[in-house]
């Protein structure tokens, strides 16, 4: 498969946006779990560029969590993050296709793994400390969004959303649909869900869990998923399972437009 053109190594990239734009006006509300979403929300970003996501990047360590409007907290593995690409990880690199883009790339094992490995990558992360740690690993990353304007839409032989980021957005249905628009006809999306049973759509925080005051930056939309609840989404989107396993205690799906 032809490699995307645009993925030289560039240094640090300036945002193409404001790191914390908004919805548009009058952008739909999520639709009941299951179904099928609305067309994607084009160049929103998260706050991962308040200070305490920075922060443990750059020490390698939480830490660190999503924190929900009532409290709850999502522990995020910053040091796993940081570390060289595990067993787990591998089972997953092994399978890609292609050139491959890794979308959350966050501090860049994934993409310096798949570069050991001969493969052609490109990590993009909406925080410039996440392209800049990997772009010091000798890795290719670019600071943008998902959802805004990407180099090779239409021809990436694989797709990474590993280590939750399939609750980029909020919308797991309107991810799928972009994550389609940047893969090959033939191309494989490689997907990592919740290891439990769960279907959430929620506005969190980031929030380093320390109590010395309130989360840090502005909500923005996020998803936890399941297995059997991104297979629904998958099957409304017109995707079909090409594989599915658990390694060290972490689970994932391989999935192919019907």
């Amino acid at each position: 498969m032809t490699a995307p053109t645009d993925t030289t190594p560039q240094q640090t990239p300036t945002p193409r946006r404001p790191p914390h734009q908004p919805a548009a006006p009058g952008q739909p509300s999520d639709p009941a779990p299951g179904a099928p979403d609305s067309a994607a929300p084009r160049g929103i970003r998260p706050s991962w560029s308040a200070d305490p996501y920075t922060d443990a990047l750059r020490s390698g360590h939480g830490p660190l969590f999503l924190r929900r409007a009532d409290g709850w907290l999502l522990p995020l593995d910053v040091e796993r993050w940081c570390a060289s690409a595990d067993a787990a990880d591998m089972t997953v690199l092994r399978l890609c296709e292609g050139s491959v883009l890794d979308v959350g790339c966050g501090p860049g094992r994934l993409v310096a793994a798949l570069s050991e490995l001969g493969s052609r990558a490109l990590g993009i992360d909406v925080s410039q400390e996440a392209v800049t740690r990997t772009v010091g690993l000798g890795a290719t990353a670019l600071c943008r969004s998902v959802f805004e304007a990407l180099p090779g839409e239409g021809r990436w032989g694989s797709v990474l959303l590993l280590d939750g980021n399939i609750g980029i957005g909020g919308r797991p249905g309107a991810l799928l649909e972009r994550c389609g628009e940047l893969l090959a006809p033939e191309g494989l999306l490689l997907a990592e869900t919740a290891p439990v049973d769960v279907d959430e759509r929620v506005e969190v925080r980031i929030d380093d869990g320390r109590g010395a005051g309130e989360p840090v930056g502005q909500s923005f939309p996020w998803a936890r998923v399941g297995a059997r609840a991104l297979l629904r989404y998958a099957a409304h989107a017109g995707w079909s399972r090409a594989a599915q396993w658990e390694s060290g205690g972490r689970s994932f799906l391989a999935l192919r437009r019907s």
